[in-house]
């Protein structure tokens, strides 16, 4: 089996590991956080029910009322009535959550309800950060030779263009398919779908989530009676893994043709395709009689007085 199959295998496991990851984060979420907001819920039903039945509504019961609302509502319960149909935390948006907890965006709209689930989502970050991380660095280094390497190449070769043009031709060409592929589609689409945001506001929407700044402040899916909501929950998780993963690989790009046009040695920055030298020295010491020989021959080669330092000349 070829080093190349082997790696595809090992990348398809990472993906499918990945999505039992958030799999089983979702139902973890799920298990522990929809009986808190079920009780929320009903606390707050009845909590409503009870100032609508008093004739006179005094100061101190409009303040507890709307304390208890503003409350819930942090945790993303609604009190109208076309709200409470849908849930925080069925297995749709338990998965979304995990996502955004595991890219670090974290929209913020839900929030774990429970000290239990606090506490796990501690732990379920802790793992599932870096392995967002090192997921998103396998695929690109994948569709390096496919995107970058491959169309440069065919610059040079096919249009006759010298390293830095082909470089240069391709990031511009590569950027331009991103912002209209990440941005401006997607901004036609959710505009499209959620009624309440503009063209710019969808536009605006995209930029913070894939720049992963997640402000909360547009939120896809979470609009009383969406159609089709678990769907287009995890519609949205696709885009956003697979519009982080075109950021990453964009601005891999732009490190390659900053590396041919002198910038990054400019300003003293490391190279894209810079190689680490592993110390090739054995972990373990050579035996006395090895180094003993070593020693002899070292010492029966001519000294090069150009290459004696203050160490040798001590010895």
């Amino acid at each position: 089996m070829s080093s190349c199959y082997k790696s595809w295998i090992l990348l398809t496991g990472f993906i499918l590991f990945y999505v039992a990851y958030l799999l089983f984060g979702a139902f973890v979420f799920s298990i522990i956080e929809r009986p808190v907001e079920d009780k929320l819920k009903r606390d707050i039903q009845v909590l409503k029910e009870e100032f609508l039945n008093q004739s006179c509504v005094n100061a101190t019961s409009l303040e507890n009322f709307l304390e208890r609302v503003l409350q819930a509502n942090k945790y993303g319960i609604s009190i109208l009535p076309n709200s409470s149909a849908s849930s925080n935390w069925d297995l749709a948006s338990s998965l979304f959550f995990a996502n955004t907890l595991v890219t670090t965006v974290g929209y913020g709209h839900t929030t774990p309800l429970s000290d239990t689930g606090k506490a796990f989502s501690i732990f379920y970050a802790l793992l599932g950060v870096p392995f967002t991380m090192l997921v998103l660095t396998a695929c690109v280094q994948r569709l390096m030779h496919l995107v970058t390497y491959g169309p440069i190449s065919m610059c040079r070769q096919k249009i006759g263009l010298d390293p830095l043009a082909a470089t240069a031709v391709h990031f511009a060409i590569l950027l331009l398919l991103v912002v209209l592929g990440f941005f401006v589609v997607p901004a036609v689409v959710f505009s499209y779908i959620e009624d309440t945001w503009s063209f710019l506001d969808a536009i605006y929407f995209c930029f913070i989530t894939l720049c992963t700044i997640g402000l909360g402040d547009y939120v896809p899916g979470e609009k009383p009676g969406q159609n089709f909501r678990s769907l287009y929950k995890i519609s949205v998780m696709v885009y956003l893994f697979v519009g982080l993963m075109m950021m990453y690989l964009v601005l891999r790009a732009f490190h390659r043709m900053a590396d041919l046009h002198g910038l990054t040695s400019f300003f003293q920055l490391p190279h894209c395709d810079e190689d680490i030298e592993e110390d090739k020295e054995p972990i373990i010491e050579a035996g006395h009689e090895d180094q003993h020989e070593h020693e002899a021959e070292a010492s029966a080669k001519p000294l090069d007085p150009a290459s004696q330092t203050y160490n040798t000349i001590k010895r």
